[in-house]
């Protein structure tokens, strides 16, 4: 199907304006389709021509105002539509096919009771495959649903049901004004609890399998629920606009969720089965909250074109990290947004596919799907922060709320929202915008110290940097911290002090007079508080002093900030992966926040298996295992910081003895229960190390006969150090259309192995031979996820780049593979340059 561009949209909705959807779903049949009829009423110019997307298995009818149209009407999933009058009805009836790749109408067979479940997924242009439609942000219209389903079933949607009649048919309530790609849809026969917050109905679904977890965990998320509505009704003037609020947690979901008006849609892993940790729960919180912010940011009013993603993605990454921290009992989520999402943004900024996190154009469908990374949400959250710094909260706060009444159920752009915010705070944003939401790249500001004889400072100035491609310099609202340690050993904050950097006044370099004659403090931390974003140097002074500090700091943002900074110039090579990994022995045991110890564990975990060489990464696991031992030990038995160190441990220990040990319930650590998910991540890790094998995992599976179970099953067989067991894996990888997203996408995870080199170097080539017609095969969000898995950044060669290379200059890649490529490539160059 060709990719609907912009010019393409612009022209569309200047000729038609849609009055309407009429929809009905028959999902009683058999086989691997559905009947879908569809009424579609629009306004549009008189004689004008247009098209709808439509994507088939079989098209029984179509007619357009009462005319039928010939079959040639429908080519590449668009169905041509000449001779239009001022008022129109496109009536088509078809069979459309279920998925199993999470996009459009996702068929899903439970292996735990053999159930069947399904869900609707448009986004991002997968509505052609369940109605036609006029698929674009711009294009809204109310939606009517009518849904005939089998006995026993329950069907969900963005309108209110009426329940099924007697012969299984439900009425949905018609909708506000939705874009296509928010009508949401659950069938089947799931598991639902019901509560009322405020005069809004609240509703929880998941499979019958999960039902009794949901049960459990049904009173933290309502709570959560009810708290985070509270909290959007205190700072907006728009109450809640979509009636009731349903949660549904459906299983093989591409997506964390997705905001869907009235229905929001989660992966359905947020329902835990196994003991979990309370930064998995503090996750949960925030997503729930990321997706309520985006009811009125992207919901109420939408982007008018992809470019403007930053408008969805962005305002709901920092409200969802600020209602949580502010409404819920996890109030330390701007730590895990400095430590995890913001790390996240920077690592896609500094790579060479970034863009800007608001881009001037997106030229179609295709290219936008690419930019939903950690650039559109959290280096544009982070942004958003800085902007609240500068433009104040009372202002902030105003322009949001201006905008809402503005486009309500309507559509805007980035201009529309800066305006309202420029009104409210007094302040040109003009060059603001330009300069943080229309270029790229990450700036870098580096505390320069000159100390005097008696250890005071003479001169600190903060120097401000940027890439040579990307040499803007940006203005900053920062804290600048300085932290001295007793005699005791305990640390304090001497002082804090607020300073503007702008280059356009000093070119980036920022003199502190404030600071001169101060006595010099063990640390001084540039961005403390987090305000802004960019990636912070410390002086040598300070980075001689964190492993003393870092333990004893009581704030965990501040904890977060140096960790950050460690890990941060470890990947870009300036510092040896052996420091930071003798850092982790010494102040991981001692970390108080478990977001950070995860954090930190698995970002030193990817660092330790490509940074050093195949001959000093043994030296370097050791240690992280050492780590992982010594804050078990220091846990409290049954506590969060208890499990992190367990998954730690699995992760880096060669002990196979003891790891079987585990599975056999012997020496296990108290206060941990060997369940289903921590015996699969035992068995991983016995499988990659060669001390279990296929019927070990058959036997797991058969005690665990479940959709969890059924993926880490796959990535164990991936896992096992077997040419034969490589060669199916890689199969299933690149030719196999039957099975679902999430079984392949455990299978590449867990194709390559650092332990296993030499088995799965002679891949390396094929990946980049055959990849291409996997991403014929299965595209989309599902083809991109699946290629950037099995990308062969654990070979860390320069044959890797050379193949690399060769690829890129072919001129029909595809923007996905290219995208996919060209990011493994910048792994692999910079694990490289760190072995050096």
């Amino acid at each position: 199907m060709p990719s609907l561009t912009r010019a393409e949209a612009i022209a569309r909705a200047a000729t038609i304006t849609v009055t309407g959807y009429e929809i009905d779903l028959d999902l009683t049949g058999d086989g691997d389709t559905f009947r879908s009829r569809t009424v579609l009423r629009f306004a549009a110019q008189a004689g004008a021509t247009t098209f709808a997307e439509l994507e088939p298995a079989e098209l029984i009818s179509a007619t357009l105002n009462g005319a039928p149209l010939d079959a040639a009407a429908l080519a590449e999933e668009r169905l041509a539509l000449a001779g239009l009058a001022e008022t129109n009805e496109l009536v088509v009836d078809a069979r459309m096919t279920y998925s199993n790749t999470g996009e459009g109408l996702h068929r899903f067979t439970d292996p735990a009771d053999g159930r069947v479940y399904l869900y609707a997924h448009m986004f991002l242009d997968g509505a052609r495959r369940i109605f036609p439609c006029f698929d674009q942000p711009d294009l809204k219209a109310p939606f009517t649903l009518r849904v005939r389903a089998p006995d026993g079933w329950l069907v969900a949607a963005n309108g209110e049901p009426a329940g099924p009649a007697a012969d299984g048919r439900w009425q949905l309530a018609t909708t506000k004004p939705l874009s296509t790609y928010f009508v949401s849809l659950i069938a089947g026969p799931y598991h639902v609890r019901t509560a009322e917050h405020d005069g809004i109905p609240l509703a929880l679904y998941c499979r019958q399998a999960l039902a009794e977890h949901l049960d459990e965990q049904a009173e933290e998320i309502f709570t959560v629920t009810r708290q985070c509505l509270d909290r959007f009704h205190e700072l907006f003037d728009v109450r809640y606009p979509f009636g009731h609020y349903q949660q549904a947690f459906v299983p093989e979901f591409n997506f964390g969720a997705m905001e869907n008006p009235g229905l929001v849609v989660f992966r359905d892993e947020f329902i835990h089965r196994s003991a979990v940790t309370d930064g998995e729960r503090e996750q949960r919180a925030m997503v729930i909250a990321h997706e309520m912010a985006h009811q009125w940011f992207g919901d109420l009013v939408t982007m008018a074109w992809w470019d403007d993603l930053w408008l969805n993605e962005s305002f709901a990454e920092y409200l969802g990290t600020r209602i949580a921290a502010e409404a819920t009992r996890f109030t330390e989520t701007w730590t895990t947004f400095a430590m995890h999402r913001k790390a996240w943004g920077m690592r896609a900024d500094q790579r060479p596919s970034t863009h800007p996190v608001a881009p001037t154009e997106v030229g179609d469908t295709a290219l936008a799907l690419l930019n939903f990374d950690g650039i559109s949400y959290a280096k544009g959250a982070a942004v958003l922060r800085q902007l609240v710094a500068w433009v104040g909260e009372e202002a902030f706060l105003a322009g949001l709320n201006e905008h809402f009444a503005a486009h309500a159920y309507g559509n805007a752009t980035l201009a529309d929202l800066l305006a309202v915010v420029q009104k409210a705070s007094g302040r040109d944003l003009t060059a603001w915008a330009d300069v943080w939401l229309r270029r790229a790249q990450i700036n870098t500001l580096r505390a320069e110290v000159r100390r005097d004889a008696e250890d005071r400072y003479a001169e600190v100035t903060v120097v401000q940097t940027a890439p040579e491609r990307y040499p803007t310099l940006r203005p900053h609202r920062i804290g600048v911290g300085l932290y001295d340690r007793a005699p005791d050993g305990t640390v304090a904050r001497r002082r804090l002090l607020e300073v503007d950097l702008d280059p356009a006044v000093d070119g980036g370099r920022t003199r502190l007079p404030e600071l001169t004659g101060e006595p010099a403090a063990d640390l001084l931390l540039v961005n403390d508080g987090d305000l802004t974003y960019a990636k912070i140097r410390l002086d040598d002074a300070s980075v001689e002093a964190v492993p003393l500090i870092l333990p004893m700091l009581d704030d965990s943002l501040t904890r977060a900030l140096l960790w950050s900074a460690t890990l941060d110039a470890v990947e870009d090579g300036e510092r040896p992966v052996a420091e930071l990994v003798t850092l982790v022995l010494a102040a991981l045991p001692v970390e108080r926040e478990v977001v950070l110890v995860e954090d930190v564990l698995r970002m030193t975990s990817a660092l330790v298996d490509r940074y050093p060489t195949p001959e000093t990464r043994p030296a370097a696991l050791e240690l992280l295992a050492q780590a992982s031992e010594r804050l078990l030990t220091a846990a409290e038995p049954g506590s969060s910081r208890r499990l992190a160190g367990v998954r730690g441990l699995i992760g880096a220990s060669i002990d196979t003895a003891r790891l079987r040990g585990w599975l056999d319930g012997e020496g296990v650590p108290e206060g941990v229960s060997v369940d289903d998910d921590l015996r699969w991540l035992i068995l991983y890790r016995l499988v990659v190390l060669g001390a279990a094998g296929p019927d070990d995992i058959e036997a797991t599976l058969a005690a665990d006969r479940s959709a969890a179970g059924e993926q880490q099953a796959a990535r164990c067989r991936a896992a096992l150090p077997d040419a034969g067991a490589k060669a199916r894996a890689w199969e299933l990888i690149i030719n196999d259309t039957a099975s679902s997203n999430r079984i392949l996408e455990a299978t590449a995870h867990g194709f390559w192995q650092p332990e296993q080199l030499d088995l799965v170097t002679p891949y390396v080539e094929r990946y980049f031979a055959e990849m291409p017609g996997m991403l014929s095969r299965r595209t989309g969000m599902s083809g991109e996820r699946v290629a950037a898995l099995a990308y062969p950044s654990l070979v860390v060669t320069p044959e890797t780049r050379r193949l690399a290379a060769d690829l890129l200059a072919s001129p029909d890649l595809s923007a996905i593979l290219r995208r996919v490529v060209t990011d493994g490539d910048d792994d692999v160059r910079r694990a490289l340059r760190a072995r050096g």
